[in-house]
């Protein structure tokens, strides 16, 4: 078969097949534990840690999934390496994980199985959106849309109820065409961008040090640990500190960076009107995106040059 799997409850069917019924508790209402991995090379990067997440994430949703963890990574693996004989061997694939708790009563027939729904596809990365980024950098715009309160849920909860970055990116959009929705938290702290966590290096020091938003403010991002082990390993950044303020971060860092799963690391060159150090990548930024490419085994910006357009 030369198209694509997918795997829906328990077996691989074809990825056209992958469908949930409009019943569904992660349709109605968007209740969805998610996970997003990548591939280098073909393998899944950080695979250990994104199930370490989903794991938390299902015992804050309180789903328990008729298969564990180890049973749904054996799966993963399977698919990925099913669909990447599909690719050049020098592309990589995106990995979907979405678990919802099943039927909702109200809307499901009275006879459908009460059980969770565990869906995972492919899907080639599009590195289009990011590919000429590494060098041109992202203009974040900070958008009046807040993200949604602690007391909501847990920012350790993974999850696809996202409203909030939609109606951001849709409101930049009109503002900045172009720009990327910066989202502050209930106290006017930078929170994050839609499905990228943010990352400055202080304006002071040999190397630096590194800061984020407080940890216990935003998701925990994988990637965002990824750079924090480069930089103290490799560069000796021996600072990390917490909080963030819009009104600060063009003053009081010669550089920013946007942490993702798919892009790995993107250079902010300004925010709002301001730049962002002289307004061009910065050079520990270079530094950090060519020692996450000698990690991986792969260029990542070479690679989404050259996919860019498949």
């Amino acid at each position: 078969m030369n198209k694509p799997w997918a795997f829906l409850n328990g077996r691989m069917i074809p990825a056209a097949e992958l469908a949930i019924p409009a019943y569904d508790a992660g349709f109605v209402l968007g209740a969805t534990v998610s996970e997003q991995l990548r591939t280098f090379g073909g393998k899944l990067f950080k695979d250990e840690e994104h199930w370490s997440r989903l794991s938390r994430s299902l015992e804050i949703v309180g789903i328990e999934p008729p298969m564990n963890l180890d049973e749904l990574a054996s799966a993963a693996a399977e698919l990925v390496a099913a669909n990447f004989k599909l690719l050049d061997p020098a592309d990589d694939l995106g990995l979907s994980i979405f678990i919802t708790p099943g039927p909702y009563a109200t809307l499901a027939p009275p006879n459908v199985p009460r059980r969770p729904t565990i869906g995972m596809s492919t899907y080639p990365l599009p590195f289009q959106l990011w590919s000429g980024k590494y060098e041109a950098g992202e203009h974040l715009v900070t958008s009046t849309v807040r993200q949604v309160a602690a007391e909501s849920w847990p920012r350790e909860l993974k999850c696809r109820s996202r409203m909030h970055y939609y109606l951001a990116d849709q409101e930049v959009r009109r503002r900045a065409p172009g720009a990327r929705a910066l989202l502050l938290d209930e106290e006017g702290a930078v929170n994050e961008t839609a499905t990228a966590n943010v990352v400055a290096l202080a304006d002071s020091g040999k190397a630096g040090a590194l800061w984020t938003p407080r940890r216990d403010a935003v998701l925990p991002g994988v990637s965002v640990a990824v750079v924090q082990e480069l930089a103290y390993r490799r560069f000796e950044v021996r600072g990390f500190g917490e909080g963030l303020w819009p009104n600060r971060l063009a003053s009081d860092f010669r550089e920013l960076w946007l942490t993702s799963t798919p892009f790995c690391l993107l250079p902010v060159v300004k925010l709002d009107d301001a730049p962002i150090g002289d307004g061009r990548p910065g050079p520990f930024f270079k530094k950090l995106l060519a020692a996450w490419s000698e990690e991986v085994g792969v260029n990542i910006a070479e690679q989404a040059r050259r996919f860019a357009h498949r």
